[in-house]
């Protein structure tokens, strides 16, 4: 399994790089505290595919998964490919 804090830190850089903003703490929420929007959300959905190589289906996320940056880091450690596999994972059927 991938680092957990690794892939924290690649969020939050995320965060930085392309939303220009510094998420105070791993378990501050990115909607209640207004860091991501709507359309930002959907922009961090492309993000994580491509950072992550992952392929999220929108009908197969849950939302608190996707709230802190520690939540999002734990389901992509969860969902990481292993070392030869060839497809990108999915996040659909993911034991949350």
């Amino acid at each position: 399994m991938t680092d957990v804090n690794t892939i924290t830190e690649r969020l939050a850089a995320l965060f930085v790089e392309n939303f220009h903003v510094a998420v105070p703490a791993a378990d501050t929420d990115l909607l209640e505290s207004g860091i991501l929007d709507s359309l930002q959300f959907v922009e961090l959905l492309f993000q994580l595919e491509q950072e992550f190589d992952l392929r999220i289906r929108i009908d197969d996320i849950d939302l608190a998964d996707l709230r802190t940056l520690a939540r999002i880091a734990r389901l992509i450690a969860a969902n990481r490919p292993t070392a030869g596999a060839s497809a990108a994972p999915s996040l659909s059927g993911a034991a949350y």
